[in-house]
């Protein structure tokens, strides 16, 4: 069913429906003069008078192009605008203001991967390592090479008397790394044990103690990707008890 209304403003009469009215708490908007009024209060009876109906002034209020042009600025903000439609202008700028925020939670989370995993990214892409030592300058940390336990391991090592020298015992042991990457030279856990395995000697050895002479250069570049690193230690032992021992490699934290 339609009603009609009439703009207090301009007089216009419109064609309104009654779900039109109920939709927006009887507010409408004059299609002519761009006035906001209280459609319900403006209601008219259709009789003998003859009344000139302009289209829906619901038509007014959501298009733009349906406003005179030729009506003056002050004319076109005569009215204040309703808290529903400044509920509405929000709704409308939202989206924009969550599409920032989800842009700026992306970059601080590739951010923040690229700070975790800067060895990796600069042995996987020596081209970034530029990059990430830039900024690692302006943070206070240094991109160094990988050091991923999981993927080193001692694939032999054994632990004998030297028979040269009365206390010394010599370390042998190979290490692998099989990443395909380089990286860091382990530190190695040595403990001798007793005959019921338990720990009678621990020592912890970086790689500056088992790297000596000349290898000691290769320090820094680290075992190659898929390589090895053969190493033997001389170490002095004054506990006669030992006789066997564990190995394990780990990185300091």
């Amino acid at each position: 069913m339609s009603l009609v209304t009439r703009c207090p403003v301009c007089a216009t009469a419109f064609r309104i429906h009654r779900e039109q009215l109920v939709a927006r708490g009887g507010k409408v908007r004059c299609g002519k003069c761009t006035a906001v009024f209280d459609g319900v209060a403006g209601l008219v009876e259709e009789g003998a008078e003859r009344v000139a109906l302009e289209p829906s002034p619901q038509l007014g209020l959501f298009d733009p192009s349906r406003r005179p042009a030729s009506q003056p600025p002050a004319a076109r903000q005569n009215a204040p605008v309703p808290e529903f439609m400044a509920r509405d202008e929000r709704r409308r700028r939202s989206p924009w203001a969550w599409g920032l925020l989800a842009l700026l939670a992306a970059v601080a989370f590739a951010a923040q991967g690229a700070y975790r995993f800067r060895a990796e990214l600069a042995a996987y892409f020596p081209e970034t390592r530029g990059a990430l030592e830039a900024g690692c300058e302006i943070i206070g940390c240094a991109v160094r090479l990988p050091r991923r336990p999981d993927l080193m391991s001692i694939d032999s090592s054994d632990l004998q008397a030297d028979p040269r020298r009365e206390g010394v015992i010599v370390l042998n042991a190979m290490i692998r790394n099989r990443a395909r990457f380089p990286q860091d030279y382990p530190a190695l856990e040595l403990t001798l044990t007793d005959d019921a395995q338990r720990p009678v000697v621990r020592r912890v050895l970086a790689p500056r103690d088992y790297l000596q002479g000349a290898r000691a250069s290769t320090l820094s570049q680290g075992i190659p990707a898929g390589g090895e690193a053969a190493l033997r230690v001389y170490l002095e032992s004054s506990a006669s008890a030992a006789t066997g021992y564990r190995l394990y490699l780990f990185y300091p934290s």
